[in-house]
Parts: structure tokens; C-alpha cells; sequence
């Protein structure tokens, strides 16, 4: 992933939540965006932004992630 990729993604993303008639916007919100964006553009960084977003416990969630990504 490039720098200019992570650019052009933060500027969509920012485009995307920002809205005048919007005063807030969960965190849930943000990181599902995120993880959706990040695994259409990188896997690897994908995997390990979501083991830390959806704090995987052990490594059968990992693996189960893992799995949903190969196919």
C-alpha cells in the first residue's frame, strides 16, 4: 500500500462521514469502514488492523478471519 493509496482512502473515507446535518459519528462506524476499505486495498494490513480492532482472543479467531479473507 502506498502513501498515496492511504491518502485517497482517508479523503474517501473523511467524505463519506462528514455531512453537515451530522453531529456525530460512532467509532463502530469508522473502524467497520475502515476495515472494509483496508481489506479491498491491502490484506495484510486488513488482518492486522482487525486483530486489533475486534481483539481476537486466541488464534481460532485469527484463523477464522484468515479463512473469510481466502475465500
Amino acid at each position: 500500500m502506498t502513501i498515496k493509496e492511504i491518502e485517497v482512502m482517508v479523503d474517501e473515507l473523511t467524505s463519506q462521514l462528514t455531512s453537515p446535518t451530522r453531529t456525530e459519528i460512532a467509532s463502530k462506524e469508522i473502524g467497520e469502514l475502515v476495515m472494509k476499505r483496508l481489506r479491498d486495498l491491502d490484506e495484510i494490513a486488513y488482518v492486522r488492523f482487525a486483530s486489533v480492532y475486534r481483539k481476537f482472543k486466541d488464534k481460532a479467531e485469527f484463523l477464522e478471519e484468515m479463512k473469510k479473507l481466502l475465500e
